[in-house]
């Protein structure tokens, strides 16, 4: 529809092939691209974007994000932020709130009829879209060939609703169910067949968004030894990676502004 196409070449800017560019088509191709969205079936309230940023705006980021000087020393690899987020990572959220409004309530309208007489899910519910601040916690790890993180669920005191940007490496991240009673976690009311794992790759500029059961339902990990790296019958190369993980704070566990790293 036109006026949807207006409003993604207003915030995401005009993409062309042409190899024959004028100076105003390059500068809209340094722009990041208009997000595409894809549904990770297997699991409620996961989506992943890929190519969420342009090269060149990764780039911008990743020099951004080192400037902080949270890992000058080789010993330090994550960094946290509550509260007083860098602008870097205020613009980053208001990107992701942009490409997730653009998805639900543009392309097609929310909770729209499918064709088997179903609803179109929703990438983020209201509630949590339109949240002020849409992320107020931020987690920055810097990733070194061999090193991931092992299977896990958030922790509780953050809400429904979390991102995470994966830059420079590509890797697999593997969605695993909660078992039945695990500690912290809502119950679920369906029985699900033996434990089986989700592979999701996550290539540079990509963006995954869990909520509800991808939220709070489902670990998810990355193993980075030699062997469990592989997509498509390959194994990839692992470089260094950094990954952006925003997220908000229950209100009760609202935290003056800090700044932690280790």
């Amino acid at each position: 529809m036109e006026n949807h196409e207006e409003l993604l070449r207003e915030v995401f800017g005009e993409s062309s092939d042409s190899e024959d560019l004028d100076p105003q088509t390059k500068h809209h191709q340094t722009r990041d691209p208009i997000p595409s969205w894809e549904q990770i079936k297997e699991i409620n309230g996961l989506w992943l974007c890929r190519g969420f940023l342009s090269p060149q705006h990764q780039s911008s980021l990743v020099s951004a994000v080192l400037n902080e000087g949270w890992f000058k020393e080789d010993s330090h690899n994550q960094a946290m932020r509550f509260g007083d987020l860098p602008a870097w990572a205020i613009e980053l959220s208001s990107s992701i709130r942009d490409a997730v409004f653009l998805e639900d309530h543009v392309s097609e309208p929310i909770n729209s009829v499918t064709s088997n007489g179903g609803t179109k899910p929703c990438i983020l519910p209201s509630n949590l879209l339109w949240r002020e601040p849409l992320f107020d916690q931020l987690i920055v790890n810097v990733y070194h060939p061999g090193e991931g993180i092992c299977a896990h669920v958030d922790l509780m005191r953050f809400e429904d609703g979390i991102g995470i940007l994966s830059l420079e490496s590509s890797c697999v991240m593997h969605f695993t169910r909660v078992e039945e009673g695990g500690s912290d976690i809502v119950e679920h009311h369906e029985n699900h067949p033996l434990t089986i794992k989700v592979p999701v790759l996550l290539t540079a500029g990509s963006l995954v968004i869990m909520s509800r059961e991808a939220r709070y339902l489902w670990k998810h990990e990355i193993n980075r030894k030699p062997g469990f790296q592989m997509w498509e019958g390959q194994e990839l190369m692992q470089e260094r990676r950094i990954s952006i993980t925003l997220r908000k704070l229950c209100q009760f566990f609202c935290l003056p502004a800090l700044n932690v790293e280790h």
